[in-house]
């Protein structure tokens, strides 16, 4: 009942304006992304514990265009940047996740996911973040390697 009540809460966020919001523990934050492809905005759930990032997006099924998942600091005990690797358990939506360097650029991109896999997605290099879209975002906004990702946690 309480995963529940806040992926409701969750998604009624994925609605309001684009500054800082907490509500049921969910924290959202806006993140930024330009490139090539243009600036795009997202509204991020952010995820900074350890249980959080163990949890990212699975069982979540209704993702917006704009919504997104911000795994920041990665990894959650804000140590150095280090290389990772995602997987799909227990996620029914395809994701694209952005593997980001520490100076904000993004390093790899893994598109379109497989629902459910236990395959590891590797980021190829040390990272200090990771922002899971829908998938099929990246691309449908041309968005790729070396574009800037941006995001602030302490408010708008």
């Amino acid at each position: 009942m309480k995963k529940a009540a806040a992926a409701i809460a969750w998604l009624a966020l994925a609605g309001c304006d684009s500054r800082q919001s907490e509500e049921d523990g969910i924290r959202i934050v806006p993140v930024r992304i330009d490139g090539a492809g243009g600036s795009h905005g997202f509204r991020a759930e952010l995820a900074q514990t350890e249980a959080e990032q163990a949890r990212g997006l699975m069982f979540r099924t209704n993702l917006v265009a704009d919504s997104a998942m911000l795994f920041a600091p990665y990894p959650p005990d804000g140590g150095e940047p280090r290389e990772t690797s995602f997987w799909m358990k227990n996620t029914p939506t395809s994701l694209d996740i952005l593997f980001i360097r520490a100076d904000g650029t993004i390093a790899r991109i893994a598109e379109n996911t497989v629902p459910f896999s236990e395959a590891p997605l590797p980021s190829g290099e040390p990272v200090s973040a990771v922002l899971e879209l829908r998938g099929g975002r990246a691309s449908e906004l041309g968005i790729g390697e070396g574009d800037r990702v941006s995001w602030s946690t302490t408010g708008s």
